[in-house]
């Protein structure tokens, strides 16, 4: 037990080396005294952007290197703790402070994940967008599946989510659905979700219980800053509303409240219908194109910068990136990365940052490579 608990401590100092080093540790401790005097300067709000913006990135250097503090202390209390259960022949003891250091090891993996997420959007806020594949019933229920793993993920990380649009299926299901989740680093964490997820098991919906394949796209954009200019020439854009769908009774929507835009050169369509007035839904539905338009540009920028590499990643829409297989065996799998997890209903309960860091991680190479 002695040598799993040094290769656990071994692996929580590699990973805040690594922290240390990617923040630059002695530059990041001046920088922010200079953010913490600038924000005790009387007129910082004279300028509300400038202020908010100096805000915002003074709270996020400050929270990774707190998160490097923290997982050093804790690591030195539980080093501790395993070496006087070690010279006591405490088996208990032993076994919690082994437990412990695993899951701080999993703390410090997941904040040197956190600390590559610099990219231009990953700090934001994001849209989630779910649309099943062909297959009707079957493939609308497991969109609706995708939908609540992505909340519950949101909701175990302290993120808030909000539901933008979702058109229930005939039968079960949904036919289409966007979410925004909403939170530091939403973006970064979710961007490698994007793609094709395939469902494979017994259909509750087919009388003979017979296998089904069933697919559905997901697609994540973040969350455009009004600082970040992104022009949108309404002209091209045609503008629909129609009525609110929903599951009837007192509350259904009688009126065209919903709005549909669609973007011509791209062929880009957005909706949104949370919101009873159809004022405010129109501007929720152009800030989110101008999000799927910021997020195709940033997209373009990335595939350029990956095309020289030799064996890139390719995170293209339609492209199948996960299988669910929960019949006949369970296991769901990332065709990208080659992580795997034996309990689905885990994974579809929100356990997916396995999944997340090591894409983040490929993604990361590639852009080195």
């Amino acid at each position: 037990m002695r040598a799993e608990i040094t290769a656990l401590t071994d692996d929580i100092k590699q990973s805040l080396e690594l922290l240390r080093r990617r923040l630059d540790w002695d530059k990041s401790e001046k920088e922010l005294a200079e953010l913490n005097a600038k924000a005790e300067d009387p007129n910082l709000w004279d300028n509300p952007e400038e202020a908010q913006a100096l805000m915002q990135k003074r709270t996020a250097l400050e929270s990774q290197m707190n998160a490097v503090g923290e997982i050093q202390t804790e690591l030195d209390d539980l080093s501790g703790l395993a070496e006087m259960a070690w010279e006591e022949e405490d088996a208990a003891s032993l076994d919690e402070a082994q437990s412990l250091i695993a899951d701080l090891r999993e703390r410090a993996q997941k904040a040197e994940i956190e600390a590559l997420l610099s990219g231009e959007a990953d700090a934001n806020d994001c849209f989630v967008e779910i649309h099943p594949g062909a297959g009707g019933t079957e493939s609308n229920d497991w969109a609706s599946m995708l939908m609540r793993m992505y909340v519950r993920w949101a909701q175990k990380a302290g993120y808030k989510v909000d539901v933008i649009e979702e058109q229930p299926g005939e039968e079960a299901g949904i036919k289409s659905a966007t979410i925004q989740i909403k939170g530091h680093n939403a973006y970064g964490w979710l961007k490698t979700e994007s793609g094709v997820h395939r469902l494979v098991r017994i259909s509750p919906y087919d009388s003979n219980a017979r296998r089904h394949t069933s697919f559905a796209s997901v697609w994540v954009y973040p969350v455009v800053d009004d600082k970040i200019d992104i022009e949108v020439n309404e002209s091209e854009c045609r503008v629909d509303t129609f009525r609110a769908s929903g599951a009837g009774g007192q509350h259904v929507n009688t009126t065209d409240s919903a709005v549909r835009i669609t973007h011509e050169p791209t062929g880009i369509v957005v909706q949104c219908q949370n919101e009873r007035s159809q004022h405010k839904n129109r501007a929720t539905a152009w800030n989110m194109l101008r999000a799927r338009l910021y997020e195709r540009e940033l997209q373009r920028r990335e595939e350029e910068a990956l095309a020289q590499a030799s064996s890139k990643t390719d995170i293209g829409w339609g492209h199948q990136i996960r299988s669910y297989v929960l019949q006949p065996y369970q296991l769901v799998k990332d065709t990208r990365t080659g992580v795997e997890h034996t309990d689905p209903d885990a994974v579809l309960g929100g356990d997916i940052d396995g999944f997340m860091s090591a894409a983040l991680a490929q993604r990361v190479g590639g852009d080195a490579s």
